[in-house]
């Protein structure tokens, strides 16, 4: 399983650069996770377009879902040229009615409903799912293949049932868009001291960092994932091919 950071930004991207989204590939199969602001112009440094098999979304907040639209068009003028033979899955939960609706489009995308105590099969990949705490309706996502895994936290407040839906797994992106001042201050988001106690109560292999806060000194949540994750920990690296 390759995985590839595209975006790395919580709420709305750095200049030139996009908000998080990973993509991951295995078997010549490609997911996109997220379509937030800037994620479709970046993620074609990586991969055609129409080489995408499957987008997920975890929830409708803008900064995950503003690039659906211009996707959605791409796939339309694809189709018109014949390049994309079938509608683009878009997989998401369906707890926002008009948010769900509007994943399908012209024929051109289609959307997948996902209920998180039914696991899917999704190309190479199980993938299963956990709610986590956010404002929103929201998912963690694991994906597992041939004995490896990895998860994705998505936005999230700490929550203890993570510890369990992560545990063991090969490679964890973990959101970590708080200072530590700012913990039960700003709701929905963990803090890097937070996500790496999950980590390493979860007995993670790898941790990456995203959704990262455009403010204040990043290093400082790294340091503080540090403190508490004894694992290899870095921030995700825009481009950078994580294998497991």
């Amino acid at each position: 399983m390759n995985i590839t950071p595209i975006g790395i930004w919580g709420g709305y991207p750095n200049k030139n650069e996009a908000t998080s989204s990973f993509l991951l590939e295995q078997d010549g199969f490609r997911c996109l996770i997220d379509c937030g602001s800037g994620v479709l112009a970046a993620v074609q440094n990586y991969t055609k377009l129409s080489e995408l098999d499957a987008v997920i979304i975890t929830h409708y907040h803008a900064d995950h879902v503003a690039d659906i639209g211009v996707l959605q068009h791409a796939a339309m003028v694809g189709m018109q040229l014949k390049e994309w033979e079938t509608p683009l899955p878009i997989y998401a939960h369906t707890r926002d009615a008009a948010g769900f609706e509007n994943l399908s489009y012209k024929g051109v995308t289609e959307g997948k409903g996902l209920n998180v105590d039914e696991p899917i099969q999704l190309g190479p990949w199980e993938v299963s799912f956990c709610e986590t705490v956010h404002p929103v309706y929201c998912l963690a996502l694991k994906f597992s293949s041939n004995g490896k895994s990895a998860v994705f936290t998505a936005d999230t407040a700490w929550k203890e049932e993570l510890v369990e839906f992560a545990a063991g797994a090969d490679f964890i992106a973990a959101e970590s868009n708080l200072y530590e001042k700012y913990v039960g201050i700003i709701q929905g988001h963990m803090s890097g001291r937070q996500a790496g106690e999950l980590a390493e109560r979860a007995g993670v292999k790898q941790m990456v960092l995203t959704h990262l806060p455009q403010y204040g000194e990043l290093a400082e949540i790294l340091n503080a994932a540090k403190t508490a994750f004894g694992g290899p920990v870095e921030f995700a690296e825009i481009g950078k091919t994580y294998s497991i």
